[in-house]
Formats: structure tokens, C-alpha cells, sequence
């Protein structure tokens, strides 16, 4: 088998201005054929009346060329073979086809431009085989040998071919004298940065030691130009040679990036203006940069990556030609306000007694971009019924200098939550409440595509308090509320998160995995490591979906009561209140649903929950879920409804639990 160890390739950095000349194959053979004179002077000597209708009038001038034109403008169109067979007479002499006179021809040939036969018979075959009109003991006109001529050069493998007619004893011979084109037997190609080595060797493989045929190159060369296309890279082959020996010679242009700049873009009139980000801030989000081929790929990806930042309204990027085949990149970016204040409210799932029955109301001042920089500040509080959190948090997406990207942020916050997941029974425990006061910081960077990781230090003081805000120890069977006997227990965490998203959408696969370490470098500071997992997969069933979720998580040490793993509620087992099932050291809750669409945004949802805390309950401090007789284990299942809002979905559920009760839930958003 013929090997292709002869082809080489050879990058350059020469580029074609944009818009370039259109390129034309320039090898020495541009000239298929010079003339058909000779057949129209055997013609003419064998027919008067010939002579009479084509001859008569002032002289006919024939020739016959080969040229490949590829447009810039046309990426995807093929290499353009033709050969044009050209008449020029003077306005008295042209004529119809219909009028032209016919000689009858007694023997077709195919020889080479010697006059002699062809040393490869197949060659012979194939012009042979293009032949259409021009057959033994037919009549003929010069119209259509010259068609016929069209087809032996655009079969591909001949670079010239001349007719000519010779006088024999039994009538006029046709001979077509072709000259094959050489044998390809190497490939140099130029100025292709970024198209594989192999992809090109493996385009030209099969035809080498054979015939080069111009349709074959033409496929070939397309080939090449729609894996361009397809990556949306700037590129094409610009011109194809053919030189001595049967070396095929490519150039390839590829348009390089030669400055990218930033326009800012009033967002009412659309005009030129003075932007609040720095350039830089924005330029470092984009993959795109200077010497690179532009792909207009990868330059989709640049504008969503930036939309993501959260500071523009509209952004989109502009090619525009430059100097020596380059092209510079202007994107146009219109900037959202920066900031202000918003008001809303929410529902806590964790209230599910009093009048308000977890009703919270909340007040914000956001403002998005800081110093120019896409930093964020975000001061927000929240109160309700019994909740109240107040927190503030500064986040700086990419810390300057670190190519990494990693993001930073601090926060401090201030929160009072209800005991009831752990604590609730029906003996006046209800209203405890968790008050913490948490302050720390954290650094986030993505560590591959659709995985990113999170380390962080924070330190906590939490406690809990009575109905009238008094700090207790012990709650009413007489168990410690806190790990350390102290009003108070106080934390020091090293907290460490991975995190997987799929698309995105809640119907994505989703990994997180978090632990936290609790350091004791006070004597009073737990001391206690927390694991905890969660996982979501989502399938497509005809028009229905189905989610699959599984949560788990254990915790080693010594950590305070309310720090325990409640089980049970609506983002739980559905069919209990919240923690009604368990509060343990372990716990594993499994989900399931399938919704199904009903009416415009209105979907159906069918469930069931599984939720068990692995026999752990004792082993928590103070064992709240034996004191309140909680079964560890339990499971329900139920339907309900599913409405887009502003909001974000609102979901009503009806379930049964396995203990015959049944129960309603409310709630915003996905299930976490």
C-alpha cells in the first residue's frame, strides 16, 4: 500500500488582506488548449457549404482556458473548476446553434499531445467516457465539439485538450489530444496555524501516487474549509498550485485577532459613550485574545460569559477588517444601573404555626458594580414572624492578578431562626429560637468546565433563646440546647465545597459535595467535621420529567444540638412538618418526581419521599428527636401543582406520609 511519507507541511504566518483578491490556480497548465483552428480548417476543406455559412463572414476566434476561483465571500462553496471555450466574431457573424452546419465524422480518438495513445488506458477510459456528442459516424458541428471539449477538462484529470480533425481515406478522424495532469506525489501547505497536521495529511491520503483529478482537489479543499466552518474560525484555502514533480501547494489564510476593544453604548439612544466598567474588567472574562484566529464560536461564548457578570444589558461583538489579513474585534456593551434598593417578601417553610404562618418580608441595597470592577454589595435584611437576618456580604468575582479566577467574598451576617426543626413538639418548645452571629470569608474558582470549588474560613457564635429572648441552656424535658453547656457555642469552620451543574436548568444533573472542619484553637471552640452530599438527575419521558435527588450527610465530634440533620418538611419528606421525622448525626433523604405540562404554565406533579436518619438520632447531644418521640424513619408521597411566576415557581403539594396523616405544603422555588 502507498504510503504518504513524502507529504509535508509548513505553517507561515503570511495572510491575505481582508477582503483578499479572489484566488486562481496558477500552475503552469492555466491554458487548457490554445485553438481549434486545425478543426475548423479540416472542416472547411471538406465541406463548401460549411465554409460558406461560417467562414464567409469575418474570421472566428476559439480558445480554451482552466482557471479554479474561489470568492472570499463564498466560504462554502467549492473551488470553481471550469473551462470556457470561448467564440469572439463580429456582431454580423453570430449565429444560432440551429444554424450551424454538420460534418459527419467517421472515428473518435484520444491520444496524447504527440498524437500518440495514452500510456494509461483508464485515462484514455475517462475521457472517452466524458464524451457525449462526438461518437463514430455522427454529424457535428463546432458548438458541439466544443462541448465536448468542456467535459474531458472538467472530468478532472486533464489540463489541456486540443481537437483536431485529420483527413483519412474512410472520412474525418476526431482526435482529442489531452495531456493528463501529473501524479500527486507531495503536499506543502502555508500559513495553517491552527488546522491539524492530520486532518490535512488525511484529506490528500488517498489520492497520493495517483492522478491528481481537479474534482477530487476540490472536495478535498472544501473538506478543509468546512472544518474551518464548523469550529466558526475565520479561514479558508486561498490559492492552490501545482508544482513541478506533482507537489500540490496550498496556502491557507487564516484571520488573526489584532485588537479588541470596547465600546460603551447608551442604553436609550444607542450612541457612543463613557462607560462606568473599566475595559480591563471586561476583557479579562472574554477567552478571545490578540494572535488568535477569531472564531466566532468562541466569540458567542466571549458575549454570554460577559452577559454573566450581571452588569450589562446587551453586549455583542463586531469583526472588523484590518491590516495584513487580521481582523480587529470591537465589542459594543450597553451597562444595567449599578445598584439601588428593592423590596419583597417570602415564605419560611420552617413556620408552620401563627397568624403570618412564615410570612417574611425582606428590604435590600444591592449595587453590582464597585469601583468599575464587577465587584458586588449586597446589605439585605429579612423578618418575619419569629425570622430575622440581617447580612451583609462583598464579593469580588476575580480577585486582580490571579489567573485562576478566583472570586473572594466577605460577609457578615446576624440571624434569628425557629428551634422548630429540632426542638418543635406540642409542650410549649415551639418557640425557641437559633440566634448566630457569623462573620467570614471565602474563595471560590472554577476548576474545570462545569465543576468549581470553594474554601473558606468563618466563625460563628450561636445560641438559643426563649419566646421572651432569653438566653437557656435546657429545654422543657431538661436536654442541653448546646454542646458546650454555655449560653453560647462558638465555632472557628474550615469549609471546603465542589460543586458540579450540568446546563443549569433545575432538571440537570447536580453534584455538591461540602465539608466542614470545626477547629478548636480555643479550648471552648467545637471540635466536630461535618460531610454533607447532594445530588440531582433529571430524564426526559416523552412530554413528562422525571427528577431523581438524594441527599445524605454525617457529622463526627462534638457539635451543638441544632446543628443536628432534620428530617422531614416540604424541601424533605413531604407529608411531615419540618423535622417531624428525625434530627440525627446521619441522614439519607431520597426523592422522586414526575411532572407532566397541564395547562400554559401550569404543570402536574406526582412524588414520593423517603427520609431516615440511619439510627442516629440517640447519638446526637441531648437526643431532642427521642425526648419528642420522633420515629427516625419515615416516607410520603402525594401530588400537586407547579406554577411559573415572577417569583420563581410556586409549588402546592398534597401528601400522604406513613403514619395516615395527611398534609398540605406551600412553597417558592425548587426544591433545594
Amino acid at each position: 500500500m502507498l504510503q504518504n511519507d513524502d507529504v509535508r507541511f509548513i505553517s507561515s504566518s503570511i495572510k491575505i488582506p481582508i477582503p483578499p483578491k479572489s484566488p486562481t490556480f496558477t500552475s503552469h497548465f492555466t491554458n487548457a488548449t490554445k485553438t481549434v483552428t486545425q478543426l475548423i480548417d479540416s472542416f472547411k476543406n471538406h465541406s463548401n457549404e460549411f465554409t460558406r455559412s461560417v467562414f464567409g463572414k469575418p474570421s472566428l476566434m476559439c480558445s480554451t482556458t482552466l482557471s479554479l476561483i474561489k470568492p472570499f465571500w463564498k466560504r462554502s462553496s467549492p473551488i470553481l473548476c471550469s473551462a470556457s471555450l470561448s467564440l469572439t466574431e463580429s456582431t454580423q457573424s453570430q449565429g444560432t446553434r440551429q444554424s450551424e452546419e454538420r460534418v459527419l465524422i467517421s472515428e473518435v480518438l484520444v491520444r496524447n499531445k504527440e498524437g500518440e495513445e495514452l500510456e494509461r488506458k483508464d485515462l484514455e477510459a475517462e475521457a472517452l467516457q466524458a464524451l457525449k456528442a462526438c461518437r463514430p459516424n455522427s454529424a457535428l458541428t463546432v458548438s458541439e465539439v466544443q462541448d465536448d471539449v468542456h467535459r474531458i477538462i472538467n472530468s478532472g484529470y486533464f489540463c489541456s485538450c486540443m481537437p483536431v480533425a485529420v483527413d483519412t481515406r474512410d472520412g474525418i478522424r476526431l482526435v482529442f489530444q489531452v495531456e493528463p495532469n501529473q501524479e500527486f506525489q507531495g503536499l506543502v501547505c502555508e500559513g495553517a496555524n491552527v488546522l491539524p497536521a492530520k486532518y490535512l495529511e488525511d484529506s490528500f491520503r488517498d489520492g497520493y501516487g495517483k492522478v491528481i483529478n481537479l474534482r477530487r482537489l476540490d472536495e478535498a479543499i472544501s473538506s478543509i474549509n468546512g472544518w474551518y466552518m464548523e469550529r466558526g474560525l475565520f479561514a479558508m484555502v486561498s490559492d492552490v498550485e501545482i508544482l513541478s514533480g506533482g507537489v500540490l501547494k496550498l496556502n491557507v489564510s487564516e484571520a488573526e485577532v489584532n485588537n479588541i476593544s470596547i465600546r460603551f453604548l447608551d442604553r436609550k439612544t444607542g450612541e457612543p459613550t463613557i462607560g462606568k466598567t473599566k475595559p480591563e474588567t471586561i476583557l479579562r472574562q472574554i477567552t478571545t485574545k490578540k494572535g488568535q484566529v477569531y472564531s466566532m464560536l468562541q466569540g458567542k461564548r466571549d458575549v454570554e460569559t460577559v452577559l454573566t457578570m450581571g452588569i450589562m444589558e446587551d453586549v455583542s461583538i463586531i469583526p472588523q477588517p484590518a491590516d495584513t489579513g487580521k481582523v480587529d474585534l470591537v465589542m459594543n456593551v450597553v451597562e444595567r444601573p449599578s445598584g439601588g434598593f428593592s423590596a419583597g417578601g417570602g415564605i419560611s417553610t420552617a413556620i408552620t404555626s401563627g397568624p403570618l404562618r412564615g410570612l417574611i418580608g425582606s428590604f435590600a441595597y444591592s449595587h453590582r458594580n464597585v469601583f468599575g470592577r464587577n465587584q458586588k454589595l449586597n446589605i439585605s435584611l429579612e423578618r418575619g414572624q419569629i425570622d430575622s437576618i440581617f447580612r451583609i456580604n462583598y464579593t469580588d468575582p476575580w480577585i486582580q492578578g490571579d489567573d485562576k479566577r478566583t472570586s473572594g467574598t466577605i460577609m457578615v451576617q446576624n440571624s434569628r431562626t425557629p428551634g422548630t426543626i429540632v426542638h418543635s413538639n406540642e409542650d410549649g418548645d415551639s418557640n425557641l429560637t437559633i440566634g448566630r452571629m457569623t462573620g467570614g470569608i471565602e474563595l471560590s474558582r472554577p476548576i474545570r468546565p462545569k465543576w468549581s470549588g470553594t474554601a473558606g474560613l468563618v466563625f460563628q457564635h450561636a445560641g438559643v433563646r426563649d419566646d421572651k429572648g432569653a438566653p437557656i441552656i435546657k429545654d422543657c424535658y431538661r436536654r442541653p440546647l448546646t454542646a458546650s453547656g454555655n449560653n453560647h457555642d462558638e465555632t472557628l469552620l474550615a469549609k471546603f465545597e465542589t460543586v458540579y451543574t450540568g446546563s443549569g436548568d433545575h432538571g440537570s444533573s447536580m453534584f455538591v459535595l461540602n465539608l466542614e472542619q470545626g477547629l478548636p484553637l480555643l479550648s471552648e471552640w467545637l471540635s466536630f467535621t461535618r460531610v454533607n452530599a447532594r445530588a440531582r438527575k433529571g430524564f426526559e419521558i416523552g412530554p413528562a420529567h422525571l427528577h431523581l435527588s438524594l441527599f445524605g450527610g454525617h457529622v463526627v465530634g462534638n457539635f451543638s444540638p441544632f446543628e443536628a440533620f432534620a428530617i422531614g418538611g416540604t424541601n424533605s419528606v413531604r407529608g411531615y412538618e419540618e423535622g417531624a421525622v428525625g434530627s440525627g448525626r446521619s441522614y439519607v433523604v431520597g426523592s422522586g418526581e414526575i411532572s407532566f405540562p397541564m395547562l400554559g404554565p401550569v404543570e402536574g406533579v406526582l412524588f414520593s419521599d423517603y427520609g431516615t436518619d440511619l439510627g442516629t438520632g440517640p447519638t446526637v447531644p441531648g437526643d431532642p428527636a427521642g425526648a419528642r418521640l420522633k420515629p427516625g424513619s419515615g416516607y410520603g408521597y402525594g401530588f400537586g401543582i407547579r406554577v411559573d411566576s415572577p417569583l420563581g415557581p410556586l409549588r402546592l403539594e398534597y401528601a400522604f406520609n406513613d403514619k395516615k396523616y395527611k398534609r398540605f405544603h406551600f412553597g417558592v422555588g425548587h426544591r433545594n
